[in-house]
């Protein structure tokens, strides 16, 4: 199966309260395909169903030195974000919450093949797990995953997506800051419905959930 981006940011934008609709219109219309066009993959955008004034979205690129490139070609000599950031900045309070991220597994990227933006946002619930160590996550971490969550959260009826751990490399974009030094094995599941219930796990490091609604254009619906 073919799975998309090598490297993966996932970015929590904290915004100004009652802002966010207008943070997603204006990234829906004017920040996807302009940001694909200089070689990033916009792989998804949403609210986070736990807190109004937060916007999650993931971006994905081949290789770090593109990832500089796509930044630089995009927020520096882009018309798109040119025109619009002082709109996009009125709604922000803090866009530094971003991990960079690489599968897992050389199999265990999104795979997006096929999928297609919209013009309605969907009713589906995609969430977003972060399991926070003292080290680097391995092997023994994704086997752990594969084997002891996997199951139960296929059994409640979800569709794992992707997953993922925290990519070491020193950050070649440094106006965007990341959070670096931090290890984490991240996943991402499907549930067809925003109130879906989601199964009981073992506890497994220090855990963050995502409840993740996507918003009309995103890939990931």
């Amino acid at each position: 199966m073919a799975t998309f981006s090598p490297f993966v940011e996932l970015r929590q934008y904290t915004l100004r309260p009652g802002t966010r609709d207008t943070m997603i219109e204006l990234f829906d219309r004017e920040f996807v395909e302009t940001q694909e066009a200089v070689g990033m993959k916009i792989i998804g955008q949403f609210r986070d169903l736990g807190d109004p004034n937060r916007f999650v979205w993931l971006r994905g690129f081949r290789d770090l030195d593109a990832r500089a490139h796509s930044l630089r070609a995009f927020y520096e000599e882009g018309l798109a974000w040119k025109t619009h950031r002082e709109s996009a900045r009125a709604t922000m309070v803090d866009t530094n919450d971003a991990l960079l991220l690489h599968p897992a597994r050389t199999n265990s990227g999104f795979a997006l093949e096929g999928a297609s933006r919209s013009s309605t946002a969907p009713k589906s619930l995609v969430t977003a797990t972060l399991h926070s160590f003292a080290g680097p996550p391995g092997e023994d971490q994704t086997a752990y995953f594969e084997r002891n969550l996997k199951p139960v959260l296929t059994a409640a009826g979800a569709t794992i997506l992707a997953y993922f751990v925290t990519d070491p490399s020193p950050n070649t974009y440094p106006r965007l800051p990341l959070r670096e030094g931090e290890h984490a094995f991240v996943w991402f599941a499907h549930y067809a419905d925003h109130a879906a219930a989601l199964p009981p796990l073992p506890t497994w490091g220090r855990t963050q959930v995502l409840r993740l609604a996507p918003t009309a254009r995103s890939l990931l619906r």
